[in-house]
């Protein structure tokens, strides 16, 4: 039993997501600390943990023949950074210009795609590192190859180590993120089933809002699901085993459309159903597939078999059996509702069969289009063409670019006046500070200093209580493995982490306690210059932009309406033009929100609009839920009288959707209140009693959006007038 237990514990270690990144970087520090005990040489390890460092930041994931060629673009960058540096750091005038140049392009390779701006933005950090190499030799340039040589060497000892792992376990991130996705999606579905509790004075609109927020978070574990199948995917026909990932992928965005579907206002059927346990036995039916979702994530993860257990097949018996006794008391009031009630439970019913279905995935239907959207440059000329249309104060890139520019030569200028011993830890606390809003850097600023202050301590304790040499040494390489660990979710510990490991390694061969006090000050002038160039170089207010944000999500959303009543006249087909659609208007939805977040961090006056955007984010979400619903049920309906209705209304839908966003964009006023769109409700409300089930939903959920724009139009009037 013991030994089980054991095997159990180690097998969920093994299947954590940071475990394998955490094991990769003990073996590169460990490889290269052991590597200078054995030559004797401790000076050797401080450039090789650095360029191991910048290795593992420039790091995305990919195949192992795609991670080889990002290494060597990796090293080829790192290896012209160091030695640029190398050369022009006697000529300061030359050199500051150099690296200025250097910071603005490196920026502006962000334009290319993640993977680029991983390799820019690492390579920033090894010039740095090269600085401060220089800068400990007091500028003496007695053996120019050997610094550059070491930080090289250590980045390319961790990304062979990198190489191959990818191609020992190459599945290993796809199980990470798709069980991700399925974590994300439990709690969206629990949340979810939030909105059903049958009570009185429910605050509908704050559970709302969590929900929106919590579906930014599933839209970003969809995207970076959707970016590592492609990486395994590329042009070529998938594998049986990419293939089966690829059906629990396109399974997680199909129960996405019907978990964020709504099918009727929950006030009303909470008032009208108050005293049936009916919405009680959806709640728990949509929480025992939250759960479900949890646990699928779980089993994949693992790689060990899915369960979906008996107890929900029970929850929809259940269900079907509350909505049939509701139905036999044949209460008139009631008709329009309880068929709301019959397509939610069809809704739940069909979420029943995919989860039911997910513990063999090879069995899933096939996509009729299974392909992904590669957003990477194409080639040399798609490459640059991207740059240059970056290349606009208007671009929030551009204007990244040029503030990091600017700040490290301000930087570089501030060590020199002061000058201030180990001063280019200035420049790197900038480099790590400066993002590319207020409200990150704010937040970055916060943590950083309190994760230096935290590391300076304990290295100041530590140095006392352990002086040996080689327990240092073990300390140093901990403490990095604990950064990559921690970097990503829990910076202020990341921070105090990788100050540590430094301060461990300059103890190597001198006396780190005389950097206590400098890399405290230099943390804070760092700091300070980041957040001086954000808020006065081109500063990207995210409350002015806001009327942007807003404009795109209505216009997504307007596409997204479009092609789900194209689709009603085809046949629901999940081609990818389909799927683009839909993942736009839900990373619309998602962008808002994470733009309101950063709102809350920005000086008042710029905050202004925030409870207006809130609004706002909970009626986009509301709406997006009516668009999910005719998405969920959407397929080929016979003719009917009622075709013309509801083709010409959701024409006009997506027509007023998008003229609102365009009144957002142009600054053009807009109508309070529309007559034509108040006649439009109330002709879509009016349900004949022959019209089939099909067309009675289609018709519904339309209604439903139409009621919508007019408080859309309220608040975009509202962000119109405060501007």
């Amino acid at each position: 039993m013991r030994s089980s237990t054991l095997r159990q514990s180690l097998r969920r270690l093994w299947a954590q997501d940071k475990f394998s990144y955490s094991l990769r970087v003990f073996v590169a520090l460990a490889g290269a600390m052991a590597l200078g005990w054995w030559q004797g040489e401790p000076a050797l390890v401080i450039p090789l943990f650095l360029g191991i460092v910048a290795s593992a930041l420039a790091e995305t994931d990919d195949s192992w023949l795609g991670r080889l060629n990002a290494l060597l673009v990796t090293l080829l960058c790192f290896a012209v950074a160091t030695f640029a540096v190398e050369l022009l750091f006697p000529y300061p005038g030359l050199f500051v210009a150099g690296m200025a140049l250097a910071a603005f392009a490196l920026v502006m390779l962000g334009a290319l795609g993640e993977r680029y701006a991983a390799i820019a933005s690492a390579t920033l950090i090894l010039s740095i590192y090269s600085m401060i190499g220089v800068d400990q030799r007091d500028g003496v340039l007695d053996n120019l190859w050997r610094e550059p040589l070491l930080l090289v060497g250590g980045a390319a000892w961790y990304g062979l180590l990198s190489v191959l792992w990818n191609a020992l376990f190459a599945h290993q991130p796809v199980q990470h993120s798709l069980a991700r996705v399925y974590r994300e999606l439990g709690l969206y579905l629990r949340l979810k089933a939030a909105l059903l509790e049958p009570l009185r004075g429910l605050d509908i609109e704050a559970r709302r809002l969590e929900l929106a927020r919590q579906n930014g978070k599933l839209v970003a574990a969809l995207n970076a699901a959707k970016e590592i199948l492609l990486h395994r995917v590329g042009n070529a026909r998938p594998g049986p085993q990419v293939n089966r990932y690829l059906k629990l992928y396109f399974l997680a965005q199909d129960i996405h459309e019907r978990a964020s579907s709504s099918h009727s206002p929950y006030h009303a059927l909470a008032e009208t159903f108050f005293h049936s346990d009916v919405l009680y036995r959806c709640q728990r039916l949509l929480s025992l597939q939250a759960r479900a979702c949890r646990d699928l994530g779980e089993a994949i993860q693992l790689r060990q078999p899915f369960d979906y257990g008996a107890d929900s097949a029970q929850a929809m018996s259940d269900l079907q059996a509350s909505l049939e006794h509701l139905r036999a008391q044949n209460n008139p009031a009631w008709r329009d509702l309880l068929r709301a009630l019959r397509a939610l439970t069809g809704n739940l019913a069909t979420l029943e069969r995919q989860l039911a279905g997910a513990d063999n995935p090879d069995a899933l239907a096939d996509e009729q289009d299974a392909s992904l959207l590669d957003r990477s440059p194409r080639s040399l000329g798609d490459a640059v063409e991207r740059i240059r249309l970056q290349l606009t104060p208007t671009s929030l890139l551009f204007r990244h670019a040029l503030r990091m520019a600017i700040a490290l030569a301000a930087g570089y200028g501030v060590l020199h006046w002061l000058h201030a011993e180990q001063g280019y830890w200035i420049l790197l606390t900038t480099v790590f500070v400066c993002q590319p809003n207020y409200g990150a850097t704010r937040r970055k600023l916060v943590q950083r200093i309190a994760g230096t202050g935290l590391g300076l301590v304990a290295a100041w304790a530590l140095f006392d209580l352990f002086p040996n040499p080689l327990l240092q040494s073990l300390f140093a390489v901990v403490a990095g493995v604990v950064f990559f660990a921690t970097r990503a979710s829990r910076y202020t510990l990341a921070t105090a982490a990788i100050t540590l490991m430094v301060l461990f390694c300059f103890n190597q061969v001198g006396d780190s306690y005389g950097l206590l006090l400098p890399r405290l000050v230099d943390t804070l002038l760092g700091s300070l210059i980041a957040a001086l160039a954000v808020f006065l170089i081109l500063p990207d207010w995210q409350g002015r932009r806001l009327n942007a944000v807003l404009a795109n999500t209505l216009s997504c959303n307007a596409r997204y309406l479009r092609q789900i009543m194209q689709q009603y006249e085809t046949g629901k087909r999940d081609d990818l033009a389909y799927r683009l659609a839909r993942r736009n208007a839900h990373n619309a939805d998602a962008a808002l929100s994470t733009t309101l977040g950063n709102m809350l961090l920005e000086p008042g006056h710029f905050r202004k609009d925030a409870e207006t955007g809130f609004r706002f984010l909970v009626l986009s979400h509301t709406l997006l839920s009516y668009l999910s619903a005719l998405g969920a049920h959407r397929e080929s309906l016979p003719a009917d009288a009622s075709d013309a209705l509801q083709g010409s209304a959701s024409a006009r839908l997506a027509a007023t959707l998008d003229e609102l966003a365009q009144s957002l964009t142009s600054g053009q006023p807009v109508a309070l209140q529309s007559d034509e769109e108040e006649a439009l409700a109330k002709q879509l409300e009016q349900l004949p009693d022959e019209l089939d089930d099909g067309h009675r939903l289609v018709q519904t959920e339309l209604a439903l959006i139409c009621r919508q724009l007019a408080p859309l139009r309220s608040l975009v009037a509202h962000v119109q007038k405060s501007r």
